[in-house]
Parts: C-alpha cells; sequence; structure tokens
C-alpha cells in the first residue's frame, strides 16, 4: 500500500475524489498528507475531516525559495512519500521535488493537452478560449509534472463534447464531473505499478 500526498489550493473536490477512491478500495495506498499553499480553504476541511494530517507551505513566509524547498523535501520526507497528486495545486512545483519525485508527480488538467496547455492555462481561462475558439470538444488530461508546465507524459484523458449553448461555467462543471473519474483511475494504476516495484 503506497503513501500518496496531496497538493490543493482551493475546494479540493479532487482531492475528495481520491479520497473516495482510497477509501472505496479502488486505490491501493493511503493518503498521508495534504499540503496547501492557503489557508482557510475547503481542501483542508476535507483532509481535517477524514483524519488526513496537512500542512500550510507557502512560498512567501520563507525567507528564501531554498528554504521553502528544504522545508518542502522535509515534509514529504516525514510522510515517506511515494506518489504526489496534484489536484488544483496553482503554484509551480520546485525543479527539486520533481527530480527527487521523478515520474511520481502527476497532475489533472482541465483541457486534452497538448491543446491549452502551458503558463496561464488553468482553471476558467481554459474553458474560455476553449469556447472563444469554437472548439467542438474538450475535457481533462492526467499527465506526469516536469519542468515544463502541462508538458509531461500524458497518463489519461478523457473528451467532453462542448454544446452551443455552453459557458465556461457550464463546460467546467461537465469535466470536472469526468475529472473526479479520471484521476482515481489513474492514481489507481500508478499505485499498482508503484506497489508491484516495492513488493517484486
Amino acid at each position: 500500500m503506497i503513501n500518496i500526498v496531496v497538493f490543493a489550493s482551493g475546494s479540493g473536490t479532487n482531492f475528495q475524489a481520491i479520497i473516495d477512491a482510497v477509501k472505496s478500495g479502488q486505490i491501493n495506498g493511503r493518503i498521508v498528507g495534504l499540503i496547501t499553499n492557503k489557508k482557510g480553504i475547503q481542501a483542508i476541511d476535507r483532509a481535517q475531516k477524514h483524519n488526513i494530517d496537512h500542512q500550510y507551505l507557502n512560498p512567501s513566509d520563507f525567507s528564501s525559495y531554498a528554504k521553502y524547498i528544504e522545508a518542502l523535501i522535509e515534509q514529504l520526507e516525514k510522510w515517506d512519500t511515494q506518489l504526489i497528486a496534484l489536484a488544483g495545486y496553482m503554484i509551480k512545483i520546485p525543479s527539486e521535488i520533481i527530480n527527487k519525485y521523478e515520474a511520481r508527480i502527476v497532475n489533472i488538467h482541465p483541457s486534452l493537452l497538448p491543446k491549452y496547455g502551458g503558463k496561464g492555462f488553468y482553471g476558467m481561462n481554459v474553458h474560455q478560449a476553449v469556447i472563444e475558439n469554437e472548439e467542438t470538444t474538450s475535457g481533462c488530461t492526467v499527465h506526469v509534472v516536469t519542468e515544463e508546465y502541462d508538458q509531461g507524459p500524458i497518463l489519461g484523458q478523457k473528451e467532453v463534447p462542448v454544446k452551443r449553448s455552453d459557458d465556461p461555467e457550464s463546460l467546467a462543471q461537465r469535466i470536472l464531473k469526468e475529472e473526479h473519474k479520471l484521476f482515481p483511475k489513474v492514481i489507481a494504476k500508478l499505485a499498482d505499478q508503484i506497489n508491484k516495484k516495492s513488493n517484486p
């Protein structure tokens, strides 16, 4: 059973989907911690409700970026982290963390990458661009996190049709429902792979 740490910056609905998938046995792992860069968010409430340890770490609270990275690594090591899931986490992951947990950090993105990925393409910005460009399909992507925004290997995608009546909010809601299914599914697969490597 692997140790999963979730990073979130908001309401944490994808975090909840992972919690539910762990509880149901879909994911052969345990969520050992939540990292947030914001206080008073719903993701923290979810962690507390499910007795999951959480840590608030914001780069601006440290005397230097190096000290922030140090604190982050220390916390991840304390939890004996084996897989990191970014569930709506709004700041860039330091390259030191990406290198330390190579191919073991995954992110969910609300478009069909490589379309509508990269710097500035997050949240409603993505759905707004999709509608403005009159796309007929959009969706969500789970990918490995690398040093380039949204460019890591794709692990799973789900297409969602764009309706003529859609606005960014209605499209976001439909895609979010698919995110809640796709993300746990991909994490479950990764957890099985890591478990096999740990217990050959």
